[in-house]
């Protein structure tokens, strides 16, 4: 066989876990976010953000509501270094947000990273190293012994850098790194050593990510190993369990909804999914998802355009047309059933606005979003006598009856077909005016009846008709 040959791969071996609790659980709230957007998705750019444009993304993420931001990882890149001393010295931070930064598990990359938040009030240090199978193999050459041995040097030197400024609130965090293709055994032994130096049943607040850094398994399996570690982490009330998926089966959100049931608090996660490979979990996309639930999101999603708008400009990135919630052409219908469900859905709310939405193929209200209503309804070839008939009414106050629109519908699609694309607003109204407003040249209107209520008008003379007996 060829290079593509499915024998290569295993599959990935479930947990056996019949006292799984987290099928019967349901989201009432959001957990904690956290924006790895100038970090994680950051260093996936073609052209890493400069500072000028890593600050114009952080000032979005604060607007939207962000109480986490990982801003960077200052002891690996000069431009990190300065981005974290700017928002620090120029006192950018809002008071109610904690700045996260990332180092390796290494004394002279936590000394320097310490060195970049001098002066900060309050800052999650997040210190990580990789502990899975291939790794620890293959990498570092190491046992579990050896591997577990650079996670506790390194949460001691996190620790013995905090004690040096003790006016600032530290957080720590650490992350075992590809947790999800780390033996939960291990992974849970690991943590517990990170725990024995930082003490969080003493007080010191900690988090433990747990990273699917290559996603490797169903959700449902992710899950699993979540409660697991859960289950069998001794201290397990005294610390903060936060995730951080990526997206390489596509199933990023899904797993980071799951795990949340399982027993997470905290989700890192990047606008749009932009990060390394397929990318991170999409925040956005899980927010909304929250948000169509009636749960509030603790977000603030309202401006989706600009939020966007800034994503592209400061990324390079664009957002895919198609993108859950925010893309182009997701709130878009161009087939005529569709269009006419809409518009008969939208005709219901009319002075009910305050009930519950309900209106065929929009999950949410586009408004909801800063969405315009004229991107509900687009016309192409696709499009029937619905469509056609609401954006006429919608743009133009023109209101078919059922006979005429039937009619005009076909004068659209003939146009549609022949230009082999979209029919604009414009091009509906001009249609319909040359089609039944503007008779050929040899046609001339001479005289009208008007029946209004049983009552027929001459309209030439302008005097009543009497009804017939």
């Amino acid at each position: 066989m060829g290079t593509f040959n499915h024998r290569r791969y295993r599959a990935f071996a479930p947990i056996h876990k019949p006292d799984r609790r987290w099928p019967n659980r349901r989201m009432h709230h959001a957990p904690v976010w956290t924006s790895v957007d100038l970090r994680d998705g950051n260093q996936a750019l073609i052209s890493p953000m400069s500072v000028e444009r890593k600050l114009r993304i952080f000032d979005l993420l604060v607007r939207m509501g962000f109480r986490e931001i990982e801003v960077g990882f200052p002891a690996a890149s000069q431009p990190d270094f300065d981005f974290v001393r700017r928002i620090i010295e120029e006192d950018r931070i809002p008071e109610q947000v904690t700045i996260q930064v990332l180092t390796q598990a290494r004394e002279a990359l936590i000394d320097r990273t310490y060195e970049a938040l001098k002066g900060v009030r309050r800052a999650i240090v997040h210190v990580y190293n990789s502990t899975n199978p291939a790794q620890r193999e293959q990498v570092f050459g190491l046992d579990r012994e050896g591997v577990k041995a650079i996670a506790v040097r390194g949460a001691e030197w996190v620790k013995v850098g905090a004690a040096r400024s003790p006016e600032t609130e530290w957080i720590f965090q650490y992350s075992p790194e590809s947790f999800s293709t780390t033996e939960l055994d291990y992974a849970v032994d690991v943590c517990e050593a990170v725990n024995a130096v930082w003490r969080p049943d003493q007080g010191q607040a900690v988090i433990l990510n747990l990273p699917a850094t290559v996603e490797s398994s169903m959700p449902n399996v992710f899950a699993d190993q979540i409660e697991w570690f859960c289950d069998h982490l001794h201290g397990r009330e005294h610390v903060q369990i936060s995730v951080h998926n990526h997206n390489d089966r596509g199933c990023a959100v899904a797993a980071a909804e799951l795990a949340v049931l399982a027993g997470a608090d905290r989700v890192e996660g990047t606008l749009f999914g932009n990060g390394e490979r397929t990318g991170n979990m999409d925040i956005l996309t899980m927010a909304m998802n929250l948000y169509s639930q009636g749960i509030d999101p603790q977000l603030d999603m309202s401006m989706g355009t600009e939020i966007a708008e800034i994503y592209t400009a400061c990324t390079g990135m664009v957002v895919p047309p198609r993108h859950p919630w925010f893309g182009e052409l997701v709130y878009t219908a161009f087939s005529g059933s569709h269009q006419d469900a809409i518009r008969k859905g939208m005709q219901h709310r009319r002075g009910r606005e305050d009930a519950v939405w309900e209106v065929p193929y929009l999950p949410v209200d586009p408004a909801d979003l800063g969405r315009k209503y004229e991107e509900v309804v687009r016309i192409n070839s696709q499009s029937g006598k619905g469509g056609v008939a609401h954006v006429l009414e919608r743009d133009h106050g023109i209101s078919l009856p059922r006979w005429l629109a039937q009619d005009f519908s076909a004068v659209v699609q003939a146009a549609s077909e022949q230009e082999m694309g979209e029919v604009s607003s414009a091009q509906i109204f001009a249609l319909f005016e040359n089609h039944y407003c503007h008779p050929a040249e040899d046609w001339h209107l001479r005289r009208y009846r008007l029946s209004r209520e049983g009552e027929q008008v001459d309209c030439q003379n302008r005097k009543p008709i009497p009804a017939p007996k």
